[in-house]
């Protein structure tokens, strides 16, 4: 690559990314010590791990921004917006550079099933849940880039690219599927909390459900104190700033094809 002749003018493109893409790694980290749950409190610690974020990464902001964001036209700015991501509602705009050609629109349409969740949200999930990986099978029977399981597929499953095949390792059909599902989850969350059976924001207690079941999060009072909660709800969180194009596009996604099977030896 040819030297850089801007020493000293405004930066590139690629050094923002750079610098963001450390920071979203930062928010990433933090967020999962802040999963740990927390002994005696039910029901609030969505609240200390959304709260305490910005104490939490403060420092290792700091030290990104000294060490690697010289580059940067405003690492400060950079920071914010990647904290404010993680904190928010999901509901920003998608950059679609950072999904697989093709599943840009599916995803948008999919985060305009219901007010409560964006289409950040649902990428978020995916790469939670499979990586983007269509071949994925999960160990209960688990199923393309969504991995809701049969009984959920089968629920809410459509053939949503029209295909005649309503089919869960096919990618426009489990987003929707999955859309359907995490939107039927946010409707009930929202009874809860209109109810008062239960305090906290809706998406935080819709990713609970969607990881541990609405009963749980019905018998919690919000967000259970458990890890298996907290760490989901903590691993989307910190994709929100990714996918609405504060970090680095990703080198490479798995295959759209489901591999063939290796040959048997002779």
């Amino acid at each position: 690559m040819a030297a850089s002749d801007n020493d000293g003018a405004e930066p590139t493109q690629g050094s923002n990314r750079s610098t963001a893409a450390l920071i979203g790694a930062a928010v990433a980290a933090g967020l999962s010590c802040l999963a740990t749950p927390v002994a005696g409190v039910v029901g609030a610690a969505a609240v200390f791990v959304i709260g305490a974020l910005g104490v939490l990464l403060a420092p290792l902001v700091a030290l990104i921004l000294f060490f690697g964001g010289g580059g940067s036209a405003d690492p400060v700015s950079v920071a914010d917006d990647s904290l404010a991501a993680a904190q928010g509602d999901g509901k920003g705009a998608l950059d679609p550079e950072q999904v697989p050609e093709g599943l840009a629109d599916s995803i948008e349409d999919a985060g305009k099933t219901c007010p409560q969740i964006g289409p950040v949200v649902i990428a978020a999930q995916i790469e939670v849940a499979s990586g983007w990986d269509p071949a994925k099978v999960g160990a209960n029977g688990e199923k393309g880039i969504s991995q809701l399981p049969p009984e959920v597929f089968t629920r809410y499953g459509t053939d949503a690219d029209d295909d005649g095949d309503t089919d869960a390792t096919d990618e426009e059909d489990s987003i929707a599927a999955q859309a359907a599902h995490v939107c039927a989850l946010a409707g009930q969350a929202q009874s809860l909390l209109d109810d008062g059976q239960a305090i906290g924001e809706v998406l935080d207690l819709t990713l609970a459900a969607y990881a541990v079941g609405i009963d749980e999060v019905r018998r919690a009072g919000g967000v259970p104190s458990t890890n298996e909660a907290q760490l989901y709800l903590a691993q989307v969180r910190s994709l929100f700033a990714k996918y609405q194009g504060l970090g680095a596009p990703p080198a490479s996604f798995p295959p759209t094809a489901t591999p063939s099977a290796e040959p048997t030896g002779d």
